[in-house]
């Protein structure tokens, strides 16, 4: 019996890792009485906890971080003695720290995930429902071996993740927007709407400051480029980052952000705050959801408007989904020479068209020729991104925006990847090439000290 009730334990302890937890469990969206065991297990010493805490009137939020570790760490080692001698179970060591740390991070981190939130080589974390637990890692999805007990436990993670946002999840709002406190956007889905049971996207955003050097290693961009697109920052253009989900733009416009001028005034305005500039001299403004009640909602557009008044050198918008795009092309109009943004497009081409059913949800009644018009004074560049099937993110398109002699404006593409193969590794082989463009900006980046040499234009 009692080793029945090992084998039980070991299962347990095991699962803060993912290693050692069975890839056989089907993914009906149900639980088996064994997982129900263990989770049964694990809450009755939460539980205790939670009365331990009561009883001995501890408000953790009046200690510091490490001091609430250390306290919770007591209090849970001195109830699994217990309920290991209620139920004369034994424990060694390993297996205990290991129920420990699962206790601690199903109180105060991520639960089942929190080793996949440590992993800085996963991007992407997926949960469709608590048995399917998916990564994109290295560009490329694969499925763990990690899992949630049951619907149950995912659903107390998921109501931990939205109340500490200051959200809320239920029938009557069941799609929720929310962060993690290392800066993790997620979406949340539950039913009515999931017909499937609860899913949780998470994207996670690297520490680390991602250098030029970075994507010229990855095979993301040549130097050549990169050292146009430097100068293009440097002579204050204004660049938008067009591209598909999860192509890379946020990631680009970060490194992008670093060719500009320590000395000037930069204001960043994102939905959810991914931008990490380096710069000293930087305003950060952040979009904030409408609360339950659907009041003191404050936008994008609000807040592109608001910096206007802020005295900025450069704006920086970390991505135009809505009307917000007219504001912004009107500040690249009026003054504020070297703001980008990003925006979603499938090439390069269709950055125009979705820029004038962007201006449209404004609320105005503009001729699309007064828009094209906005488009083709303000923006200069375009740098379309795209998310390639061997997993690497490259820039595919470096392109200029212009204005022909009809009055219309045309997307001309100064380089393009040129795709001539796959390695033995099944990486493709290509490079970025000059397409014979000399774009009509050039002495702007002459005027900024940057030169080139004379067939730096010409196809190779």
């Amino acid at each position: 019996m009692n080793d029945d009730r090992d084998e039980v334990n070991r299962s347990i302890y095991s699962r803060n890792s993912g290693k050692n937890v069975t890839e056989n469990t089907k993914l009906t969206g149900k639980s088996t009485g064994h997982e129900d065991k263990q989770y049964e297990f694990q809450k009755r010493i939460l539980m205790a906890l939670s009365n331990e805490l009561r009883v001995n009137k501890i408000d953790l939020l009046t200690y510091p971080k490490e001091k609430i570790r250390q306290m919770l760490e007591s209090y849970l080692d001195r109830i699994i003695t217990n309920e290991l001698n209620t139920s004369f179970q034994t424990m060694n060591r390993g297996e205990r720290k290991a129920l420990i740390d699962q206790c601690l991070d199903d109180t105060l981190g991520n639960g089942p995930i929190e080793s996949l939130l440590r992993d800085d080589s996963i991007t992407e974390i997926m949960i469709n429902g608590p048995f399917d637990v998916r990564v994109e890692q290295h560009g490329l999805q694969k499925k763990t071996a990690i899992k949630f007990y049951n619907e149950q436990h995912l659903m107390n993670y998921i109501e931990r993740v939205v109340s500490r946002s200051g959200r809320h999840i239920d029938e009557a709002n069941p799609m929720v927007d929310a962060r993690l406190e290392n800066g993790s956007r997620v979406h949340i889905v539950i039913p009515p709407v999931s017909l499937n049971g609860p899913h949780v996207t998470i994207r996670k955003f690297t520490k680390a400051i991602l250098h030029p050097e970075k994507l010229i290693e990855n095979g993301s961009v040549t130097p050549p480029v990169m050292h146009f697109l430097e100068a293009c920052v440097q002579a204050q253009l204004n660049i938008i980052v067009s591209g598909g989900t999860n192509s890379g733009k946020t990631t680009l416009l970060n490194v992008l952000s670093a060719f500009v001028q320590p000395e000037q005034r930069i204001i960043t305005i994102e939905d959810s705050a991914e931008l990490q500039l380096q710069q000293e001299h930087v305003v950060k403004l952040e979009c904030r959801h409408a609360s339950i009640e659907g009041k003191n909602e404050i936008t994008t557009r609000d807040l592109v408007r608001t910096s206007l008044r802020m005295n900025p050198t450069r704006i920086i918008v970390g991505e135009c989904r809505g009307g917000e795009a007219l504001d912004m092309l009107q500040a690249m109009n009026t003054g504020h020479d070297g703001s980008m943004t990003t925006i979603h497009a499938n090439s390069p081409q269709d950055v125009i068209s979705r820029l004038e059913t962007l201006v449209l949800m404004a609320g105005y009644e503009l001729p699309t020729r007064a828009i094209r018009d906005q488009i083709a004074s303000a923006v200069h560049l375009i740098v379309h991104t795209a998310h390639f099937i061997d997993g690497k993110r490259r820039i595919q398109n470096v392109s200029e925006i212009r204005r022909t002699g009809s009055g219309n404006i045309e997307v001309v593409d100064i380089f393009t990847f040129d795709q001539t193969g796959f390695t033995a590794n099944n990486t493709i082989h290509g490079r970025l090439i000059a397409n014979n463009i000399i774009p009509r900006f050039l002495p702007n980046l002459h005027k900024a000290g940057f030169t080139f040499p004379q067939n730096f234009f010409e196809k190779a």
